[in-house]
C-alpha cells in the first residue's frame, strides 16, 4: 500500500509504549512484537483469561465504531481504539506484527499516530522472504448515508481524499487529498490529533467514557476556539486526523489497498461500512488480490506525487 517493496516486512525488534486509555483513564501498555510472514497484524491480551487467542486486525472482527474502532469484545480479549496504531503500521509498510496489550484499551498517547511512528522507526523493519499481497480495487464501491458518503475507486496507487464539514467557522469544510506514502504519512498525517467539542466530552464523562481525555491527548474546542495553549498543529488538523483515522480503519481490510478512498462527512462507522460493502455485498469482481508488484513512477503523468502504477503477476497463493 505505501511501502515500495516486493517483500513482506516485520519489525526488526520489539518495542513497548505506555500511556493511558482514553476512556478508562487507567494506565495502558502495548508491546509490538516481530512476527513471521503471513501472520498479518494480530492483537493479544496478556491480561485476558483466553489470552492465548490472537484477534486478527480485520474488518469482520469489528464490534463497535461509535467512539473509536473496537475489535472483538474488550470485556474478554478484544481491544479498543486500534485505528491510530493501525494507521502507522499500514502507512509505514509493516505487514506482520503481534500487538500485545495489558488491557482492553490502546494507550491514547498524544491522540495521534506520531508516537507509534517513532516507535516503529526506533527499531526499524526487517524484510521477510515472502511476497507482499495487495487488495486492488477494480470497480467502484459506494455507500450513501443522507448527506454523507464514501467510496472506493480503482487507482494505480493508494490515495485518500477526505472531506469534513462542521458547523461553525473554526472547522467548516476541510479537505485532505494525497497519495499515501510513508513520507506523506510522517510529515502530513501522523501528528494530527483527535479533537472534540468540550460540551460533548462533558457528556461522555457523565456516562463514564473519555475519562482519560485531556488537553495532552486531544484538541478541545469550545465556542469556535481551540482551548489547547499551543493551538493546532496545522490550520486543518481536524481533517488531517479524520484522514488518519480513515487510513487506520481501512487497514482492517487485512491487506494494503490499491485504490482511492473518498469520503464526505465520514467517520469510523462509514470507514467500516465500506469494507463490509466491499467484502459482503459488492460484486465479487470489485476487487482482486495481487502479489509482488513492480513499481514505476507515474507521478509526472498524473500531475502529482503518486504511489506508482504496478504491473502485477498472478495471485499464486
Amino acid at each position: 500500500m505505501t511501502h515500495r517493496t516486493d517483500f513482506q516486512t516485520t519489525l526488526a525488534d520489539q518495542v513497548t509504549l505506555t500511556g493511558v486509555g482514553v476512556h478508562s483513564g487507567k494506565p495502558a501498555s502495548v508491546t509490538l512484537l516481530p512476527a513471521d510472514a503471513g501472520t498479518g497484524i494480530v492483537f493479544t491480551r496478556c491480561d485476558a483469561q483466553d489470552s492465548a487467542r490472537a484477534i486478527p486486525a480485520r474488518w469482520d472482527q469489528v464490534t463497535a465504531t461509535a467512539l473509536c474502532t473496537v475489535i472483538a469484545d474488550p470485556a474478554r480479549n478484544g481491544v479498543s481504539t486500534v485505528e491510530h496504531l493501525m494507521a502507522a503500521l499500514i502507512a509505514l509498510g509493516v505487514d506482520n506484527v503481534v500487538v500485545e496489550m495489558d488491557g482492553p484499551e490502546m494507550p491514547i498517547m498524544d491522540g495521534s499516530s506520531a508516537p507509534f511512528v517513532e516507535a516503529i522507526d526506533q527499531v526499524g523493519l526487517r524484510r521477510l522472504d515472502r511476497g507482499r499481497r495487495y487488495l486492488r480495487i477494480k470497480k467502484p464501491v459506494r455507500i450513501d448515508a443522507g448527506s454523507a458518503w464514501c467510496e472506493l475507486l480503482p487507482y494505480d496507487g493508494t490515495r485518500f481524499e477526505v472531506t469534513i464539514e462542521f458547523d461553525g467557522a473554526l472547522i467548516g469544510r476541510q479537505t485532505f487529498a494525497r497519495d499515501l506514502t510513508p513520507d506523506v504519512f510522517r510529515k502530513e498525517l501522523a501528528r494530527a490529533r483527535t479533537f472534540g467539542q468540550v460540551r460533548d466530552v462533558e457528556k461522555l464523562w457523565a456516562m463514564g467514557f473519555a475519562l482519560g481525555s485531556s488537553l495532552e491527548n486531544s484538541v478541545a474546542i469550545a465556542d469556535d476556539r481551540v482551548l489547547n495553549p499551543e493551538g493546532t498543529r496545522w490550520p486543518d488538523e481536524f481533517v488531517r486526523h479524520k484522514a488518519l483515522d480513515a487510513v487506520g480503519d481501512l487497514a482492517l481490510a487485512g491487506l494494503p489497498i490499491l485504490g482511492i478512498y473518498r469520503s464526505f462527512k465520514g467517520g469510523h462507522k462509514m470507514n467500516h461500512a465500506i469494507l463490509e460493502e466491499l467484502f459482503t455485498r459488492a460484486p465479487k469482481d470489485s476487487f482482486e488480490i495481487v502479489e509482488a508488484p513492480v513499481w514505476r513512477d507515474n507521478s509526472q503523468a498524473a500531475g502529482r506525487p503518486a504511489l506508482a502504477a504496478a504491473a502485477f503477476g498472478p495471485d499464486v497463493s
